[in-house]
């Protein structure tokens, strides 16, 4: 029984033989669910892609994380109901939820940057300020999200 076997095996473990780019992590009270994607154009300046999805609603947020320079840090955004195509800074300030650094956590609570898709996956993802920030976007409200997530989100799995 290989699945019986790895449903015991040490979280860690699990991240460890999953790339980043195909994880899975959740919130602590199971609201949230965040899965990676790769990333298959080279035009795009985005290292790491991923969907946020609020369970029991309809919400999905998309999310992108680059790179920056001096100091060097893992940036994200995460993104409700943008506009296709072309768009102004005011159409995607109007859609964006949240932005900020973006970290890995470790079993021992050790942060680092987030590294690339093709690393092995993070125990712990962090998004500083997430919940609040979607507490006060458009995602929150009547027949939309009504709990915010906590900044911290455990790995869960890997996506095929």
């Amino acid at each position: 029984m290989v699945i019986a076997a790895l449903s015991y095996a040490p979280v860690s473990a699990i991240a460890a033989e999953c790339k980043q780019g195909k994880a899975i992590y959740a919130d602590r009270d199971g609201a949230y669910e965040l899965r990676f994607s790769p990333i298959t154009s080279e035009a795009v300046s985005s290292s790491h892609q991923f969907r946020l999805s609020a369970f029991k609603t309809s919400v999905v947020m998309d999310g992108y994380v680059m790179s920056s320079d001096d100091p060097e840090r893992t940036m994200g955004m995460v993104l409700f109901n943008c506009p296709d195509g072309d768009v102004t800074g005011a159409d995607l300030d109007a859609c964006t939820v949240w932005q900020g650094f973006v970290y890995r956590a470790s079993a021992d609570g050790g942060l680092d940057n987030l590294q690339s898709g093709d690393s092995p996956a993070a125990e712990k993802i962090v998004f500083p300020g997430l919940g609040p920030a979607i507490r006060q976007s458009s995602a929150w409200g009547v027949g939309k999200a009504t709990v915010a997530p906590w900044d911290v989100l455990d790995f869960k799995g890997c996506a095929q």
